[in-house]
């Protein structure tokens, strides 16, 4: 037998051997392995929908979001049948902690308020998970870290979120908000009313604080930035129940192209800001009050105290990444906040009435101060009702790297656990009969004593990795409904349509439109 032929001959087997291992490989990651781990679950008494291969239930979660914003609601706060409907049907059908499958990974829903805080706590067990690809064209940063980067970040970012920072910021949130009210102003007709939909406004104000506040003198950059960001987020929803086919990411779609280049301009932008920060910073010339300034100004003195090493400082990229999630910290959360807080003091006018008695107690008409918005206590009741009933985000995901015990469970690695706040947050058994009214009272002395001490309220998020910017936003929509407050009086229009939805955040589908009156 010659060289070729004895070549050829041993090719074969090693051929065949390999696709025999990769036809392994895809059979054990898409049905062994995933009936291994929902056998483990069952055992342990934990009920949930069968696995189903490739997809899991995304194509049921889908089809059950799309019929649920196919039309809107009554106006009541019984909002997780429509908002997380595929939750809700899965502890009505399995019970409180049921299981089901994104993909060919378990996910258990977690509601007891015991065990959501060994998951909030042991942060180390209950890492974040991976990033998804497109959530990585989205934005990562601080909130998708774990470990020693987690670490490193949350240290070098949080001198921009002391108190002094935050009353240094309060002149710039009541530009914002200023130019916000000042324009509504001037759309009121003769008898001092106007039916405005308030929900793009309210994105605009909380943009442009955000735009004012990360990125000081270069806020217009700023604010192109996030428009392309906004757009990244659309296009994240539209791709997420995709993402879980496999293969599916590696097709060259439209949305996938488009994502991709917004992402190379965003960075690029973002690399000019920050490369003309540090220049203007190290001249003396630029002054370091902005998020992005306070930011640059920390990682230099970590890198005085460490050296340049990449384990104890920002690079350029990991700054990047930061400024990207600036905006969902600041301007997402903060914006559906307001929405929605507008929209029941709509529905609630005696709650409205006691809030600007209060406003108007504290400051009379002249501008917001950082003390008087820390001491508005009816203000703030009335928000934390608001973010109960409707949080800006409706769960939290957790990873399980290695097999861990949760209370009396143990969860094999590989599956995850998912935190529903919304379905939490609603509880009969938590907040009782009353759970899905709206009663700001419930607050009055202050959220321990409203938890009775559970884990049971947490839209920010609990424990170490509570929120960075939870101070931010909260003084942001203190000052913006405070502000709102001194000037009108306002009642839904009659054109609104109550439509909760999930989209990045908790959003109101058909806008907010509302009839506004001068006072």
């Amino acid at each position: 037998m010659d060289a070729s032929k004895a070549t050829r001959a041993i090719g074969v087997p090693v051929v065949i051997l390999v696709l025999i291992l990769v036809a392994w490989k895809v059979v054990s990651w898409l049905w062994l392995r995933p009936k291994k781990l929902e056998r483990l679950l069952r055992q342990q008494g934990l009920q949930g929908t069968p696995y189903t291969p490739v997809t899991g239930d995304s194509t049921k979660m889908f089809s059950m979001h799309m019929q649920a914003k196919s039309k809107p609601m009554n106006l009541s706060h019984d909002i997780i049948p429509r908002a997380s409907s595929f939750f809700n049907h899965l502890v009505n059908q399995y019970g409180k902690n049921p299981f089901m499958w994104i993909g060919a990974t378990p996910r258990i829903l977690i509601t007891d308020p015991v065990l959501i805080k060994d998951v909030m706590n042991k942060i180390y067990d209950f890492p974040k998970p991976d990033a998804n690809p497109a959530l990585k064209l989205l934005a990562t940063g601080l909130a998708s870290y774990n470990g020693d980067q987690w670490t490193k970040h949350r240290r070098i970012i949080n001198p921009a979120f002391n108190a002094e920072k935050l009353k240094i910021m309060l002149p710039i949130f009541y530009e914002s908000i200023d130019d916000m009210v000042c324009k509504w102003e001037k759309m009121l007709s003769l008898d001092g009313s106007c039916d405005i939909d308030v929900w793009p406004f309210l994105q605009n104000v909380t943009c442009d604080v955000i735009s004012r506040t990360a990125f000081g003198s270069s806020y217009e950059e700023g604010k192109r930035i996030f428009e392309l960001l906004k757009e990244q987020a659309e296009l994240f929803v539209k791709l997420v129940f995709k993402l879980y086919i496999p293969g599916y990411w590696f097709i060259p779609t439209g949305d996938k192209n488009r994502m991709t280049r917004n992402e190379r301009d965003i960075r690029a932008s973002l690399k000019g800001i920050i490369k003309k920060k540090e220049k203007a910073m190290e001249a003396g010339e630029a002054p370091k009050d902005d998020l992005l300034g306070i930011l640059l100004e920390s990682n230099h003195k970590e890198i005085e105290q460490h050296g340049n090493s990449k384990d104890d400082v920002m690079t350029i990229e990991d700054v990047i990444e930061e400024c990207k999630i600036f905006y969902f910290a600041g301007q997402e959360t903060t914006s559906v906040l307001l929405v929605w807080t507008m929209v029941l003091l709509c529905k609630y006018p005696e709650w409205q009435k006691r809030a600007r008695e209060e406003v108007l107690q504290v400051f009379g008409y002249q501008q917001p101060d950082f003390d008087g918005l820390n001491h508005l206590k009816i203000v703030t009741m009335i928000l934390y009702e608001v973010l109960r009933l409707y949080p800006p985000a409706l769960s939290l995901d957790r990873a399980i790297p290695r097999d861990t015990k949760l209370g009396h469970l143990t969860i094999p690695k590989g599956v995850r656990v998912t935190l529903p706040i919304g379905l939490i947050h609603h509880d009969n058994q938590l907040w009782g009969d009353d759970a899905k009214e709206f009663k700001p009272e419930r607050f009055s002395e202050g959220v321990l004593k409203a938890t009775k001490g559970h884990v049971s309220f947490f839209p920010f998020g609990w424990g170490p990795r509570i929120c960075i910017g939870q101070n931010f936003a909260m003084l942001e929509a203190k000052m913006a409904i405070s502000m709102i407050l001194q000037r009108f009086w306002f009642e839904l229009s009659p054109t609104y349509a109550h439509a909760p939805m999930q989209d990045v955040t908790l959003k109101p589908q058909y806008g907010a439109p509302i009839v506004l009156h001068k006072l």
